[in-house]
């Protein structure tokens, strides 16, 4: 199975409308969305319409663009982006005084996403992967049962040992708590026929998930490409309530 993510669903109009373009056209098979947004309230009006499959992306970066966000939210918010924006290894770090932050900023968009549409996100992800900052997995803060996107899958040799260490051991300390794909990667790496026909391949005998950010002109480009659709044209396209 095959489930194509666009994310960053409400995060702009720039960001919605491609999204719902490729959903219309079958391109897509869930997406991801923000909460606390700009267009996070016209986006979920769009995706309740269109029957499309939709998770939490989880943001722990942007500021938050929305008005209607209270100030003890927005201020918690503002405290864990300073700390995760201050280096670049940060996520890696656990923060025993932002503890109380980081609940409360992802308790409230999953409460403010539950009251968008009317339901538990059907996955959870992260803005830039920070679902897997170390304050997130050691306070177990995601639902335990809940679908959530593994780290990135490599080829042997992509990365080195450090990295693909760390990777596995994040995925199988999510593994015991969560139900994850066999493979997780993202559209840049495959926008070419022949790579994507082999990603279709796996995606034939494992759970796959593979993300695209349509607000991108040269990703959406490639998914409404006839190329595109030639290679997935005999994969099992799901959205992640299928898995």
């Amino acid at each position: 199975m095959l489930i194509v993510n666009a994310d960053d669903l409400g995060r702009s109009i720039a960001a919605t409308d491609p999204v719902m373009s490729c959903h219309g056209k079958g391109r897509i098979s869930s997406a991801s969305a923000m909460v606390f947004m700009a267009d996070s309230e016209r986006a979920a009006r769009l995706s309740r319409d269109a029957a499309l499959d939709v998770g939490l992306h989880v943001n722990f970066s942007e500021e938050f663009s929305a008005a209607s966000v209270s100030k003890s939210v927005r201020e918690a918010h503002d405290k864990v982006r300073r700390f995760l924006k201050a280096g670049k290894y940060a996520l890696l770090l656990f923060n025993p005084a932002l503890t109380r932050e980081f609940e409360l900023v992802f308790a409230a968009q999953i409460e403010e996403f539950q009251r968008l549409y009317g339901r538990p996100p059907s996955h959870l992800d992260g803005h830039q992967h920070l679902h897997l900052a170390t304050n997130v997995l050691v306070q177990k803060l995601m639902p335990e049962g809940a679908k959530v996107r593994r780290s990135f899958s490599f080829r042997p040799g992509e990365k080195g040992v450090v990295n693909r260490s760390y990777r596995s051991l994040v995925d199988r300390s999510l593994a015991r708590r969560h139900r994850l794909t066999d493979y997780f990667f993202s559209l840049t790496d495959y926008m070419t026929p022949e790579r994507l026909t082999r990603l279709a391949a796996l995606a034939g005998e494992a759970d796959v998930e593979l993300m695209v950010h349509p607000e991108r002109p040269g990703e959406l480009a490639f998914l409404m490409s006839d190329a595109y659709a030639e290679a997935l044209s005999g994969v099992r396209l799901a959205g992640y309530e299928a898995l």
